[in-house]
Formats: C-alpha cells, sequence, structure tokens
C-alpha cells in the first residue's frame, strides 16, 4: 500500500478507470460477436452498425487507440462479408 497521499488517490483513480476501461472491452466484444453471428441474416447490418458504433466510442472514451479502432473495424467488416458470402 502506498505511504504518500497523491500515490494513494491515483491508486483510487486507476481502479475506477480500470473498471470503466474493462466494461467497455466488454460490450465491445459483446457486440462483435453478435455481428459475426448475424452474418448473412435480414439483421446482419443492424448489428454489425452497432457493433462498429461501440468500437468509434471507445476510441473516443481513450479506451483503444484510433488506429486499433479503425483495424478492428475493417476486419470486422471483412469477417462479416466473407460470412455472408
Amino acid at each position: 500500500m502506498a505511504n504518500i497521499k497523491s500515490q494513494v488517490k491515483r491508486n483510487r483513480q486507476s481502479e475506477k478507470a480500470r473498471l470503466r476501461n474493462r466494461a467497455v472491452r466488454s460490450e465491445l466484444r459483446t457486440r462483435t460477436k453478435a455481428a459475426e453471428a448475424a452474418a448473412g441474416t435480414e439483421n446482419e447490418a443492424e448489428t454489425l452498425r452497432l457493433a462498429i458504433s461501440k468500437i468509434d466510442r471507445a476510441v473516443t472514451k481513450g479506451v483503444m487507440h484510433k488506429n486499433k479502432g479503425a483495424r478492428q473495424k475493417s476486419r470486422l467488416i471483412k469477417r462479416v462479408r466473407s460470412a455472408s458470402a
């Protein structure tokens, strides 16, 4: 345990941020899997749109880097298109 007051506060802040980021990443994985599972069905476009929206939101919140977000979106679209074809 830290003895310095500022470090104690920083530990509290880091833990809150970690839990927030974990929730965002979990939702992101859920939406991505749902989009891949819905490939070739009538609600494919809607689930893909939701997954891309979640990726964009994670990038905006600073949970992931913008290039990683772009890469994930690109790969997700590629997987969904190949699965539906």
